[in-house]
């Protein structure tokens, strides 16, 4: 609000005068609080970390010595910490857990060391991703208006449990890699009508809890610009309600290397912020954990790209599991050494 700010201004400027004739304070201290610039997302994906500590896996320092993850994490300019919810998991090691209260524990955990939080909703009782989107086992047989009061009631609950343990995610993911949809058959994009209402519900509940978390709609292949624009073409015809486009960008996965689709990236992340006038954030990357050096200058090279996009509508950039390295996951786009040790390709997210 223009005249608030020129409010602010002229306070501040009174201050400074005053305390400029005050012979005990130094004339040029500054009595008016710093304001708060929005710093870009360098963020982790960590679901699985409570299941690798309770196996008993341990991280350590590239000194040798044993230390907590989210704190090496940070060490490496990591500050924001991405979290999935599944709505009734299984104990399994690499496919459950996740659950309502471990995120909240988690986020916790996070919050205590300066951790920005994003909250990923999955809608599912395991993964879901542009192969898979299937339902919770509870609303397996619900009719399609239960399935909208269940993504309000879930979405509301898990924020609310977060909120009383004084955790406000910045952003929530409704939705993981939804290109398909979610929630099959009933929110497939073979009915987009529906699909928007199950989207808007998870909006709804969001900003019911803080009208200022910004809600992310996220799709695969970041740097595919014909499926973005088909996506995102289709959601805004159907009026559905979000601040952010989330991108996963994994060269890997689509059998390039990063300096074949980078380029790419960067124009599809460009090309959303104009075309939708929305923020733009790579919310899941990762690159193979045994070329370090090819790993790090793909993170470097995304970094770039969204802080490329213009008027700062580029939000940051979240590494997917970095710390799930492959004897314990038998993931290979971790960014973990089997030493324990955190790999160099995550200096690519200090300053």
């Amino acid at each position: 609000m223009k005249n608030l700010k020129d409010k602010f201004y002229f306070i501040a400027t009174i201050a400074l005068f005053f305390t400029s004739c005050n012979s005990q304070m130094p004339a040029d201290q500054n009595l008016m609080p710093t304001p708060t610039v929005s710093t870009f997302a360098k963020g982790a994906d960590v679901g699985w970390l409570p299941q690798m500590e309770a196996t008993g896996y341990k991280f350590y320092n590239t000194d040798g010595s044993q230390k907590d993850c989210l704190q090496l994490l940070k060490d490496r300019g990591i500050n924001t910490i991405r979290l999935r919810v599944w709505v009734n998991p299984s104990n399994d090691k690499a496919s459950g857990h996740c659950s309502k209260e471990e995120t909240v524990v988690m986020a916790v955990r996070a919050k205590k060391l300066g951790m920005r939080i994003m909250i990923d909703f999955h809608y599912s009782d395991t993964w879901a991703d542009p192969a898979k989107q299937a339902k919770p086992a509870a609303w397996a047989n619900h009719s399609f208006s239960e399935l909208l009061n269940d993504v309000y009631n879930h979405t509301f609950d898990v924020l609310s449990a977060l909120k009383t343990a004084g955790v406000t995610p910045e952003w929530v993911q409704v939705g993981n890699e939804i290109a398909g949809g979610m929630l099959w058959p009933e929110g497939n994009t073979s009915n987009w009508s529906q699909l928007a209402q199950l989207l808007n519900k998870g909006y709804d509940a969001t900003k019911t809890i803080n009208p200022n978390i910004k809600v992310i709609v996220h799709v695969d292949e970041g740097n595919n610009n014909a499926k973005f624009r088909w996506f995102f073409d289709n959601a805004k015809a159907n009026n559905v309600k979000y601040d952010v486009i989330g991108l996963s960008y994994y060269p890997y996965w689509i059998k390039k290397d990063y300096k074949e689709t980078v380029a790419d990236l960067e124009f599809n992340l460009k090309d959303m912020a104009s075309r939708y006038n929305k923020e733009v954030m790579v919310v899941e990357v990762g690159g193979e954990y045994d070329k370090v050096q090819n790993t790090f200058d793909m993170l470097v090279a995304t970094i770039k790209a969204v802080k490329n996009v213009p008027n700062n509508k580029g939000l940051g950039v979240i590494y997917w599991e970095p710390q799930g390295e492959k004897s314990w996951s038998g993931y290979s786009l971790s960014a973990w050494q089997s030493d324990g040790k955190p790999s160099m390709a995550l200096d690519a997210f200090k300053e």
